[in-house]
C-alpha cells in the first residue's frame, strides 16, 4: 500500500455504511476521519506498535501526537477509546503505569502506541481536546 492510496482512502465517518467482511474500521474523533483496512495488511510505520492506533493513524495520515516515538515512554498519543474497545489487545502493566501519569483520564482512556487492534471491527477513538489545541496552535509536525 503506497502513502497515496492511503491519504487517499481516509473519509468522513458515516455510521450506516456497512463495514467488508474482516475489515477494520478505525474512526478518529472529533474529526470524524475514517479509515479502513485489512488486517496484516498495513504497513508498519515504526511508531508504536505494529496495527497499533498509532500506526494506523500515522499511515494515513492522521496527526496523533507521540513526543517518545511510540515507545511507551510518555502519555501524548493517549486517546479515548468511544466503541470497539473489545477489538484492542489487553493493557499491559507498562500502558497503565503511564496512563496513570495521563491528563484528562478516563476508563477508557488507552495509549495509541500500544493499543493492537486484534480483530476486525469498528473502533471509534477521540483524541482529547488537550492534543486537539496543541495541533491548532501549529505545532503538527510539516509535510512534505
Amino acid at each position: 500500500m503506497s502513502d497515496t492510496s492511503t491519504k487517499e482512502s481516509v473519509k468522513t465517518y458515516d455510521p450506516a455504511e456497512p463495514l467488508a467482511e474482516n475489515m477494520v474500521r478505525v474512526v478518529f474523533l472529533p474529526e470524524n476521519k475514517c479509515v479502513e483496512f485489512e488486517p496484516g495488511k498495513l504497513p508498519y510505520k515504526h511508531h508504536g506498535r505494529p496495527e497499533s492506533l498509532l500506526d494506523v493513524a500515522e499511515n494515513f495520515d492522521i496527526f496523533l501526537d507521540h513526543a517518545c516515538g511510540g515507545s511507551c515512554a510518555c502519555t501524548t498519543c493517549h486517546v479515548h477509546v468511544k466503541q470497539g474497545a473489545e477489538l484492542l489487545s489487553e493493557t499491559e502493566d507498562d500502558e497503565a503505569d503511564r496512563l496513570d501519569m495521563a491528563a484528562d483520564l478516563q476508563l477508557n482512556s488507552r495509549l495509541g502506541c500500544q493499543s493492537v487492534i486484534k480483530k476486525p471491527g469498528t473502533v471509534v477513538v477521540e483524541i482529547p481536546a488537550w492534543n486537539r489545541n496543541y495541533v491548532s496552535e501549529g505545532h503538527a509536525p510539516k509535510k512534505e
